[in-house]
């Protein structure tokens, strides 16, 4: 499945560092459904009461990943993307009103075999420039 594995990077037990606090939580995430779906479980606490999960899929027709994210704080996200060079970026185009369109962006890069840098990025100009709202560093507990 040519394509399919670029996320095995991801797969595994993470310890997920953010701030200048040090605040940290937890990440598993693993394969299922005969291997076709990356199920991710994230665990903010301690560092931050918030938890969510998202499941991965690759799109061998149109050659992209398609990701949903939900949360107990009810987001959810769809989004798409695939590697682009070192790094995996998925886009989410979100509209907040009728005059004005949010583009988010996530990306994993960095990435080494027992880490990365994961990265959630906004952009209010329909994705002409991103500026940063959360990185993260994942290193494999």
């Amino acid at each position: 499945m040519a394509g399919g594995d670029e996320f095995d990077f991801w797969l595994g037990t993470w310890t997920a560092s953010w701030g200048d606090a040090g605040e940290h939580g937890t990440n598993l995430v693993r394969r299922m459904l005969n291997d076709f779906v990356v199920e991710e479980r994230f665990d903010g606490r301690p560092g931050a009461d918030f938890q969510g999960m998202s499941v991965s899929v690759y799109d061998t027709h149109r050659s992209i990943w398609l990701q949903t994210w939900v949360d107990d704080a009810g987001s959810y996200f769809a989004l798409e993307g695939a590697r682009r060079g070192d790094e995996m970026v998925l886009l989410c185009d979100r509209h907040n009103d009728a005059s004005r369109a949010a583009v988010f962006r996530m990306r994993f890069h960095d990435i080494e075999a027992d880490s990365f840098t994961w990265s959630w990025d906004r952009s209010d100009d329909s994705g002409a420039t991103f500026g940063l709202k959360w990185r993260i560093v994942y290193r494999r507990a």
